[in-house]
């Protein structure tokens, strides 16, 4: 699949109708050095990448489950066991974290958080272009420092959010892709 196509056809899949197989390992390899191809104003690799699998899934479950519990008087056991088993869905998960640089001389922490969040879409686009489907999630514990804590993150660590990676295991409509309208205008007019 060529750049442009990979691009123009990429859609979000949601875990749930995801499965076996994610990437190989050599497939998670291409996908973690497109991420790396990631635009680096400064060369300073404002990013990091955990791999989530097997085990690990189910952990990042408890943190998942630890945070609605600290965050949500009287919250169901339903939402509990949702947030637990949220992870469990996709084969993988990739965490994208941008690694801030706050007091960079030259590099704002806006750029930093840029450059990541292109690592993320370019990781995304390698998976579908792999033929993986993918969901790139966030969510009120992408921003708690519990969790990030829990994932071992530093205090100017910033998590980008949850790539969920699999096969895609049953259909999915898709909304059409919004075009042009209203984006685009000439400048000066």
């Amino acid at each position: 699949m060529d750049a442009l196509d990979a691009i123009l056809t990429r859609r979000t899949v949601p875990p749930v109708k995801m499965g076996p197989p994610g990437p190989d390992a050599a497939e998670l390899r291409r996908i973690l050095e497109a991420g790396a191809a990631a635009p680096d104003h400064g060369g300073l690799r404002p990013w990091r990448f955990l791999v989530v699998r097997g085990a690990g899934r189910a952990a990042l479950g408890e943190l998942f489950a630890d945070f609605v519990r600290r965050s949500a008087a009287g919250v169901s056991a339903e939402e509990i066991e949702r947030q637990r088993t949220a992870p469990t869905r996709a084969p993988l998960i990739l965490v994208v974290v941008a690694h801030l640089r706050p007091e960079h001389p030259k590099i704002p922490p806006v750029e930093q958080l840029a450059s990541a969040a292109a690592a993320a879409q370019n990781m995304l686009l390698a998976a579908h272009a792999l033929g993986f489907a993918a969901k790139w999630a966030t969510g009120r514990q992408t921003y708690d420092a519990g969790v990030k804590a829990g994932l071992g993150l530093a205090e100017h660590d910033q998590i980008m959010g949850f790539l969920y990676l699999g096969s895609q295991v049953a259909g999915h409509d898709q909304p059409a892709k919004a075009g042009l309208d209203g984006l685009v205008r000439e400048w000066p007019a």
